[in-house]
């Protein structure tokens, strides 16, 4: 009966054993997926600011040109063709740097979800 009690209590220790093997496993595994979760948000952000400098670098630099552009101008028409010319040229960069930036937030997002998808 003692030997049979004993090794009941052994195979229950060694069951338990397993599983907190097992647990421990998968608790790496998520700890793991969680690490590569944020360095790829991290690399995201830092692509996602990058972009934003750039653009507001190029906006301005278009915007000291038109001004530059302007205040050589010979006449208030001519003025008034810059600014208009300067509005619709940042309409239409305004509309581009959107799409780029709804992109990347698009491609993270789908990178995210794939990486979910493939647990």
């Amino acid at each position: 009966m003692a030997t049979d009690t004993n090794q009941t209590i052994n195979e229950g220790l060694h069951a338990a054993q397993g599983a907190g093997e097992q647990i421990g496993a998968q608790m790496r595994a998520a700890g793991e997926q969680m690490r590569a979760s944020g360095e790829r948000m991290a690399a995201a952000g830092s692509e996602l600011g990058m972009r934003l400098l750039d653009q507001a670098e190029e906006n301005t630099r278009q915007a000291f040109a038109a001004m530059r552009a302007a205040a050589q101008a010979k006449d208030v028409g001519e003025v008034l063709r810059i600014q208009a010319d300067f509005l619709r040229e940042q309409g239409s960069r305004a509309v581009d740097q959107a799409r780029q930036i709804g992109e990347l937030i698009t491609n993270y997002g789908r990178d995210a979800m794939d990486k979910i998808g493939k647990k």
